[in-house]
């Protein structure tokens, strides 16, 4: 099911930001970057990185959600990477999901559907919560 996502970012949720990277010209970073500046607290998911700019960052979903609360996924890797943390975050029953433009194909939304998900896909994280 579609869902508009920005006033449950309202209740300020752990957000899991699945491609979080130090890498300061990715999306995984300048997403990061914007969202804890906003005041949100960030989950970075990137299994090649203890850390991300000063944030403990976990391999996966699984290992995440074991030490923190998560209310929403945000992905920000290729589809296909999309498509295979999704069934992860099925089984955690994490089913607030948000797919960053590039991150979602056909086959991620098919998913999504097929599994009772709340998403949205196709609209910037960054844009949906600047202040107006």
């Amino acid at each position: 099911m579609n869902l508009d996502l920005v006033p449950y970012l309202r209740t300020n949720p752990g957000i899991a930001l699945v491609g979080a990277t130090n890498q300061k010209e990715k999306y995984g970073n300048i997403i990061l970057q914007d969202m804890v500046s906003k005041g949100y607290k960030i989950i970075p998911i990137n299994p090649r990185a203890k850390e991300v700019d000063g944030l403990t960052c976990y391999p996966d979903l699984k290992a995440a959600s074991g030490q923190e609360n998560i209310g929403l996924v945000v992905y920000v890797i290729p589809p296909k990477f999309t498509r295979q943390s999704l069934e992860e975050a099925k089984e955690l029953g994490l089913k607030k999901v948000w797919v960053q433009p590039g991150a979602g194909d056909d086959s991620v939304r098919e998913y999504l559907e097929a599994n009772n998900f709340e998403f949205l896909m196709d609209a910037c994280v960054m844009v949906e919560t600047r202040q107006k």
